[in-house]
């Protein structure tokens, strides 16, 4: 029998040949998805690495998949219920989110806070500072092979998670500061159970010291791995560890000070070389810093009001509510019409475990904000990815990832 050849259709016939021009240009290269359910990549962050072997040619990280829109909720909101919402960007530090918002809003309303109400505030900051650089260290040396450090951080994590739970009546989402102050103030037995912690965490925290400083394979996967310049440190607009660790010493509780920084005194750790190491030592020295700032707050922790006095748009206390009309209305109005913001817009930033969390608020007057945006330091630090992981290879990229400490539930915010 005679055969017959197999027509192609030419709109077949072009993707043959497209595909065969691909593979030709590529050659030996493979194309490899890490994420978004890799451990390593610290939630839900996908990273299309396009490999040559073993060693990184391109990566294109891919972000997104959170689905949070926070700021979007928040020109839908009372000011005060968008509070609730700032626990879930860094979930690990909800402590600094309430404060860097609440600020951010105080800057709008013209508040000048209470003595307590600020040195409660410090407080409050560099616990969940201590608490997210704890977690992150443990994940970090985990993602490199040293288990035993994460069972130490997280020991020492559920400490200050037990004295965050007395001061706000949750351990995870805190929601515990309020626009013009706090929403309550230190319970009986804080002050004591805080300073017991700080006494015995530089201790615990040299134990971690031991474990990794100068273990050889740690130095090994950590030593010039993922150098970050200064100069691309500043082009990429890294904040925080990430941007320190470069060598830069910028630090938004010196360079502008807020909650009355100014009259502590810390010191502000940099690194040499801006490697995956350096970032880590930065981190070990923050933690001993904010301890020197806690015992400094409690010592200086006065007396008095934990709120601004502005009756139009504070709550009042709750026994007048429960016992007197006017206290009852006055609740009511704030509750359901939120406070009366002035026309304007500010923007605010502190310096949060991450880096900078910064608050853009656009005000038009009334209840509920007209535009609000987030400086989130997750999604800015992560922009450098695709800039630092070519010529690494596949194991570097867990070291890497996990110097630069992100979470993406603000990244996705």
């Amino acid at each position: 029998m005679a055969t017959t050849e197999l027509e192609i259709p030419d709109s077949a016939a072009r993707a043959i040949s497209l595909t065969e021009s691909a593979i030709d240009a590529v050659g030996e290269k493979l194309v490899l998805n890490m994420g978004p359910s890799h451990p390593s990549t610290h939630g839900v962050l996908r990273i299309v690495l396009e490999l040559d072997g073993e060693i990184i040619v391109k990566a294109d990280p891919d972000i997104g998949y959170l689905h949070r829109g926070d700021e979007k909720i928040a020109e839908n909101m009372t000011w005060t219920q968008f509070i609730p919402y700032t626990d879930r960007l860094d979930y690990l530090a909800p402590l600094a989110n309430n404060v860097a918002y609440a600020c951010a809003v105080e800057k709008l309303m013209g508040y000048d806070l209470p003595p307590r109400a600020k040195v409660i505030r410090v407080i409050c900051c560099e616990m969940a500072r201590i608490s997210a650089h704890l977690l992150g260290l443990g994940a970090y040396a985990m993602d490199c092979g040293a288990m035993t450090v994460f069972l130490y951080t997280f020991t020492e994590r559920e400490k200050l998670y037990n004295l965050i739970e007395m001061l706000t009546g949750a351990r995870f989402t805190t929601s515990y500061t309020r626009i013009g102050g706090l929403a309550r103030d230190l319970p009986p037995g804080f002050t004591d159970g805080l300073k017991a912690f700080a006494d015995q965490f530089p201790a615990r925290l040299d134990e971690v010291d031991r474990l990794l400083t100068k273990n050889k394979i740690f130095v090994d996967r950590t030593r010039d791995v993922g150098v970050i310049t200064r100069e691309e440190a500043i082009d990429f607009g890294l904040t925080g560890p990430n941007l320190r660790g470069s060598g830069i010493e910028f630090d938004l509780r010196k360079q502008t000070p807020y909650l009355g920084y100014e009259t502590y005194d810390f010191e502000v750790p940099v690194g040499t070389v801006g490697d995956c190491y350096d970032r880590y030592l930065v981190r070990m020295e923050e933690m001993r810093q904010s301890i020197r700032l806690i015992h400094q707050a409690l010592a200086k922790l006065p007396e008095g009001p934990i709120h601004v006095d502005d009756p139009r748009n504070i709550l009042p206390l709750k026994d007048g509510v429960l016992t007197k009309m006017e206290e009852l209305i006055q609740q009511f109005m704030i509750v359901t019409q939120g406070m009366d913001a002035p026309v304007g817009e500010v923007y605010f930033g502190a310096e949060n475990p991450k880096g900078e969390l910064g608050f853009y608020i656009n005000s038009r007057g009334g209840g509920v904000p007209h535009r609000l945006k987030i400086r989130a330091p997750s999604f800015v630090n992560l922009s450098i990815l695709p800039h630092l992981l070519p010529g690494h290879s596949i194991s570097d990229v867990v070291a890497i990832l996990g110097s630069l400490d992100f979470v993406m539930g603000e990244s996705d915010r």
